[in-house]
């Protein structure tokens, strides 16, 4: 029997929620938001926060540190030097600061497509030039294309590599022999890595992802991580994160560029929700990642009973499913504005995270089981209808 009860169905309308703030009678699942309340230790610490009453400037305490290296350490095989840590309000202002920073005008930013969409915003924004390196979908499954990927790095103009790791959204957990050789590549074609690690608590059971500073010196050194409780714990309105730059030539330029941004100081609940959440939040965890499992599983479940024409594509990590509608539609688009339109349904267009997931849609799972189901049978009578 579970401890926490992520059957609970909170009602999110009127509390300025991005995902949520959509016309009545609509479903959101699209942003990748959690339905569910963080966990009550963490809850219980930020009560604790707001009921001294001051709220003035903060600092990043020493706890802070420790937290961020007993977890990757211990759960994930990253041994981390606190002087390698660098607070950051979120992966996304740490991804546009890297680019703006350790990159000029003009140059490429590479990235492997379908990919998580505001890497192109963070790329396309600053002026330097996306370039795409298609991941091979085949046989219902995603690869990288090492020669693509190593033509591309080869160009003298890519001088950054954003890693996705996990991936979103296909959910691929990249195995170390792959990190190893994409390390490789990027060190000998001098492109250094970005690599994006936010969803990488939400494997599945038994599943572990293998951080990519951690695969080998080569990689530890030619690599900037970004790291955050925001995705694991549901805190992404708190504005917490952590850069990992062990390099001390990347990590100075990177401090730079993150100072310059006003991008490196913590609002008052930042740091002790992230203690809180390392500290206090593992059982829940384990808990959360049961609940996804099982609600991904219904997904497939459903599908592949009730919803012929579409594929789940075998994923093991994040909340997110990467859905296959090639056998419905060539325009993954105009069934999400269908599907919308005539159900309140609203899901995410795979064309978003490049052109290659033109036939896609993005779902996500992170929600009480009883409004999954609802969703599901929302898009079930709208593909059937289309």
């Amino acid at each position: 029997m579970m401890k926490y009860n992520f059957d609970k169905l909170t009602d999110r309308r009127g509390t300025g929620s991005l995902k949520w703030d959509v016309p009545r009678g609509e479903l959101p699942m699209w942003v990748a938001d959690m339905d569910f309340e963080t966990a009550p230790e963490i809850i219980e610490v930020l009560k604790k926060r707001a009921e001294h009453g001051i709220f003035g400037y903060s600092v990043v305490t020493q706890d802070w540190y420790e937290a961020y290296q007993d977890w990757w350490g211990r759960r994930h095989g990253l041994e981390m030097e606190k002087g390698w840590l660098v607070f950051c309000t979120g992966v996304v202002p740490a991804i546009s600061s890297t680019v703006r920073k350790l990159t000029t005008v003009g140059e490429n930013v590479l990235v492997q497509t379908p990919v998580y969409n505001i890497f192109f915003n963070s790329i396309r924004n600053n002026g330097r030039n996306i370039l795409e390196s298609p991941l091979v979908y085949e046989d219902g499954e995603y690869h990288v294309d090492f020669d693509d990927l190593e033509a591309k790095l080869a160009d003298s103009q890519t001088t950054l590599m954003i890693l996705c790791n996990p991936h979103n959204p296909v959910g691929k957990i990249w195995d170390r022999e792959t990190l190893a050789r994409i390390g490789e590549l990027c060190a000998r074609h001098h492109v250094l890595v970005l690599s994006d690690e936010i969803h990488c608590d939400l494997t599945d059971p038994g599943y572990d992802y293998v951080p990519f500073a951690a695969v080998s010196k080569l990689c530890r050194d030619n690599s900037i991580t970004c790291l955050a409780p925001t995705k694991t714990f549901n805190l992404a309105g708190l504005q917490t994160a952590a850069v990992v730059a062990p390099n001390p030539v990347i990590r100075h330029k990177l401090e730079r560029g993150l100072n310059t941004d006003e991008v490196a100081e913590p609002n008052v609940f930042a740091v002790v929700a992230a203690v809180a959440a390392f500290r206090k939040g593992e059982e829940w965890l384990e808990e959360l990642r049961a609940y996804l499992f099982e609600n991904k599983q219904c997904v497939r479940r459903f599908v592949s009973e009730r919803l012929t024409g579409i594929r789940v594509v075998p994923s093991n990590a994040t909340y997110l499913l990467w859905l296959d509608c090639s056998a419905v539609t060539e325009d993954a688009g105009e069934l999400t504005d269908f599907i919308r339109k005539n159900s309140g349904l609203y899901l995410t267009a795979g064309e978003e995270y490049g052109t290659c997931g033109r036939q896609f849609i993005r779902l996500n799972a992170a929600c009480p089981r009883a409004r999954l189901q609802e969703g599901l049978e929302r898009l079930e009578k709208c593909v059937k209808n289309f």
